[in-house]
């Protein structure tokens, strides 16, 4: 792990401890409203320490200025307390409703080493201990992104930097990248330097992951493999196969495609989900009907492969549990038919 997480209730600076006087009573105000007023309290404060929430993320979650929650709070609002604490109730109420809906809804899977992921996780050992420029390239729903936080998670000195459509340039990468690092540059011209300098303090074994590659620009990339060239890191490119097969469109036109080519140690390319995995995944959801399995397979083989599976079998299961039954195959189907995403997978 690369990121302090905090493990206190509370996130630091919050008193959330329990006023001691409650709003005196007075014309705009009823007893009624004052024991309203002492139940939201506590209720606020439950929320806001199970969640490591401020004063002021509250403020702005409920939709109330600062001062005007502050002074709820404490007890000391003078305006008119049963419209404050209509505000306030409401809020609590969604949040409940909230964590209702979300307590029916089944979680994953946990992170598994199947044939895929262990073909990933190669790679970017590959790329960390050499080091070298990597690229993994797989399609959609095959467990890139898991994989990869999996090694971030297990291992030192690795970073991992999501890029977009709107950070694919050098300058919004590096930005990215700084962020993951920890590292403090003002100067859009020193950034890149500043970089590397904290990946030549961290010693050997860096890596840096960039998901979401297939988004960079060539001159992103360029400076990728100049981070290997200069600073002896590891860089791994995870995305979809056109983060490679545009440098091979037009080789004549494109200078970057030899330099590119040149400097890849490793690339690790899969369209489909190899089959054992997707019968492991159906079994890691507890599928043990050889028709329930057989059709999750078989949507497991569309394009999303095991994030079809997840959301399928996350529907299913809520549909099983509102008729207080296993999950069927009558479940499965009539999850994949109202997800309703036939046509685009």
């Amino acid at each position: 792990m690369n990121k302090h997480v905090t493990t206190s209730q509370a996130a630091p600076g919050s008193n959330w401890e329990r006023p001691v006087m409650a709003p005196p009573p007075a014309d705009n105000r009823s007893e009624a409203d004052i024991d309203l007023w002492w139940a939201l309290v506590d209720a606020v404060i439950a929320a806001a320490k199970t969640n490591g929430w401020t004063k002021a993320e509250v403020a702005r979650r409920i939709g109330m200025a600062d001062g005007t929650f502050s002074q709820w709070f404490s007890g000391k609002y003078a305006g008119r307390l049963d419209s404050t604490n209509r505000t306030v109730e409401q809020w609590v109420a969604a949040l409940e409703d909230n964590a209702a809906v979300a307590a029916t809804i089944p979680q994953s899977p946990p992170f598994m080493k199947m044939r895929g992921s262990s073909e990933i996780l190669d790679t970017l050992m590959w790329a960390q201990l050499c080091p070298d420029l990597v690229m993994v390239t797989l399609g959609a729903g095959m467990g890139k992104t898991e994989t990869c936080t999996f090694f971030e998670r297990s291992r030192r000195h690795v970073y991992r930097a999501t890029v977009s459509e709107n950070t694919k340039t050098v300058h919004g990468m590096l930005t990215e990248l700084a962020e993951e690092l920890d590292v403090r540059e003002h100067n859009p011209a020193r950034l890149a330097r500043a970089i590397g300098n904290k990946i030549r303090r961290a010693g050997d074994g860096t890596l840096l992951i960039v998901d979401e590659g297939q988004h960079l620009n060539d001159e992103a990339i360029n400076q990728l493999r100049h981070f290997v060239d200069v600073y002896k890191c590891g860089v791994a490119i995870v995305g979809n196969a056109e983060v490679y097969t545009r440098f091979s469109k037009d080789r004549k036109k494109n200078r970057s495609y030899d330099q590119l080519k040149s400097r890849i140690g490793k690339r690790l390319q899969r369209t489909e989900p190899y089959a054992e995995d997707l019968v492991a995944y159906v079994k890691a959801w507890g599928i043990e009907d050889n028709d329930c399995a057989k059709f999750l397979i078989g949507i497991g083989k569309k394009g999303g492969a095991f994030r079809q599976i997840d959301k399928t079998m996350k529907l299913a299961t809520m549909y099983a549990n509102g008729s207080g039954t296993p999950v069927s195959l009558i479940h499965i189907t009539e999850a994949w038919k109202n997800r309703d995403v036939e046509d685009m997978a």
